[in-house]
């Protein structure tokens, strides 16, 4: 799933808290964020926020996990 521009940083982080598999972030230079990781999540959500956020994707190794996030994406389009 692509992002491009997340304003709703406390949600997006209580559903990647929530997920049971991993939660990455993949940049088009092929920089690997572990989202599972706090250090790695502020890393990773200064990217979202600063000019190189609509090269990140986002990627979860379990479907439900995956499902959480679509949602996620459905009541927030502007992402």
């Amino acid at each position: 799933m692509k992002l491009t521009k997340i304003e709703q940083v406390n949600e997006f982080l209580s559903i990647v808290d929530s997920c049971k598999g991993d939660v990455t972030l993949r940049s088009l230079d092929g920089d690997i964020f572990n989202l599972k990781s706090k250090l790695s999540q502020y890393i990773a959500i200064a990217a979202l926020l600063g000019q190189h956020g609509d090269e990140l994707e986002l990627f979860c190794s379990d479907r439900e996990d995956e499902g959480k996030f679509m949602q996620f994406l459905m009541e927030n389009p502007s992402i």
